[in-house]
């Protein structure tokens, strides 16, 4: 359920050098509390953000709430040549509750079709069960299952 808040605003844009800490802060809060679970630091706290950014694959997702701005969500987005590989989805954990994370999941998937690609590409730990019962209940499907950087990866994806 969307939590009683007033959004004025929610954009998703393609992420500046100035957006580069609040990209890592966020990368961080979301993805710290699972090291807990494995004690192993997942893909995005190892990611190289400038090389994102530099490569047009990086996006924000910025709430304005009350006349005031704020980052709260990141998406890298890599273009395949026959898919979209959505190589990260990441909202900070104050920002729960909102709605974010679908509107997230919205753009990356009109992305893929913008770029004509039939279909998006995802990964994540199999301890993020929370995340690929998410994934799941939008439709992608999950494809397999391997062991990458030491981290037990499960590879969805879903049709355009």
């Amino acid at each position: 359920s969307q939590k009683d808040r007033q959004d004025i605003g929610t954009t998703i844009r393609p992420a500046s050098e100035a957006d580069l800490p609040d990209v890592l802060a966020i990368a961080e809060a979301a993805y710290r509390p699972y090291v807990a679970r494995n004690g192993l630091l997942p893909g995005p706290l190892r990611d190289d953000y400038p090389a994102h950014l530099a490569a047009g694959q990086l996006w924000v997702l910025e709430v304005e709430t009350q006349g005031a701005k704020a980052l709260r969500g990141v998406l890298v987005l890599i273009a395949q040549p026959d898919a979209l590989l959505l190589d990260n989805i990441a909202l900070h954990p104050d920002a729960h509750g909102y709605g974010h994370g679908g509107r997230m999941l919205d753009y990356a998937e009109g992305h893929a079709r913008r770029a004509g690609l039939p279909v998006i590409r995802l990964y994540t730990q199999e301890i993020m069960h929370e995340n690929i019962a998410i994934y799941a209940a939008r439709g992608y499907a999950e494809t397999h299952r391997v062991t990458e950087l030491g981290l037990r990866r499960v590879y969805m994806e879903k049709r355009l």
